[in-house]
């Protein structure tokens, strides 16, 4: 799919992801969105390899993707459920890693609650001498690659739908508003969208988003209006209150008073301005229900599609590597 070699083995965070790297994802990415658009929704690409879905942590979007990613490159495809795993009977992570591994798991997918985890289980399999790739589906508060991949393609496909490539983010502004100390997609976003070189704006109360965040080289606003002004795109996040162990705000009402989108907020941006979520969506909260369903403005459901071509992109990628 993609010119360029790829020798990735893992894909744990998109901190140090090069250009080339990224452009080869969006690149591959395009390829079997084509791919879904056909009648005959499926390739025999990783026909007999073995994809575990390990999630820790639960997940509905990123789960389901993953594994129709999976089978729409006609991968066998294992699902675990820490709740009904032997987790509940004291076995250790790393032991429920070293079984899927032992039944012959190609790729091991780790969603976990606890930052660090993909990371350890991607060692763990390397020193046993396994070809076992890792691909991290969220952790903690670290990073979630996937997501901000998918995001980043469906950025470049809304500027060009024939030939996404990271150069058509060169100066464009994206304001990123919301709880930015708990969101792992804010994070991995900061490191891919900077990588592209877009101009990144961060808004939210100061509670959720410390002035810390200007290391990765964007700009850290306390009101939305300077975020807004003249952006190209906007990404909403929710607040994660299970992540919260304080009272961060000092009411949902009040939040989306300050820094929930509307269409009359847009007005400050450009005037071709898009929308982003990662979802789940809280209608009413961080974006109003009628700008959630404005299908001229909001690209939500671009996202989740985008997500099974970006996610196939990957399996394609570090499978080849772990052959």
């Amino acid at each position: 799919m993609a010119d360029r070699p790829w020798d990735r083995h893992h894909i744990l965070s998109l901190v140090d992801f090069s250009v080339d790297e990224l452009n080869i994802v969006l690149q591959t990415a395009h390829s079997f969105k084509g791919v879904l658009l056909r009648q005959t929704k499926k390739v025999p690409t990783l026909q007999a390899r073995l994809v575990a879905n390990l999630f820790f942590e639960p997940s509905t979007r990123t789960r389901n993707s993953f594994e129709l990613a999976a089978k729409r490159l006609s991968a066998d495809v294992l699902n675990f459920a820490p709740s009904t795993s032997s987790l509940s009977k004291g076995e250790t992570i790393l032991d429920t890693a070293k079984t899927f591994l032992a039944m012959g798991a190609d790729v091991m997918v780790i969603r976990h609650q606890q930052s660090g985890v993909p990371q350890l289980i991607a060692t763990a399999m390397d020193e046993l001498g396994g070809k076992v790739a890792v691909l991290n589906a969220g952790d903690g508060y670290h990073e979630h690659p996937s997501q901000g991949l998918l995001d980043l393609f469906t950025l470049c496909t809304a500027l060009d739908a024939e030939q996404p490539t990271t150069q058509l983010l060169a100066g464009k502004k994206i304001a990123i508003v919301g709880d930015i100390l708990h969101s792992r997609v804010a994070r991995s976003n900061l490191s891919s969208l900077v990588t592209c070189g877009a101009e990144v704006h961060l808004a939210g109360p100061p509670t959720l988003l410390p002035r810390e965040f200007a290391a990765y080289g964007v700009q850290v606003h306390w009101s939305l209006e300077p975020a807004l002004l003249a952006a190209d795109f906007v990404m909403t996040l929710r607040l994660q209150h299970e992540r919260m162990s304080q009272y961060l705000i000092p009411s949902v009402r009040e939040y989306h008073q300050q820094f929930g989108l509307t269409h009359a907020r847009l007005g400050l941006c450009h005037p071709q301005v898009k929308v982003l979520h990662p979802g789940p969506v809280n209608r009413g909260v961080e974006i109003s229900s009628d700008l959630m369903d404005d299908v001229a403005l909001s690209l939500i459901p671009q996202q989740v599609t985008n997500g099974i071509a970006v996610r196939m992109a990957l399996l394609y990628l570090i499978s080849n590597l772990s052959a």
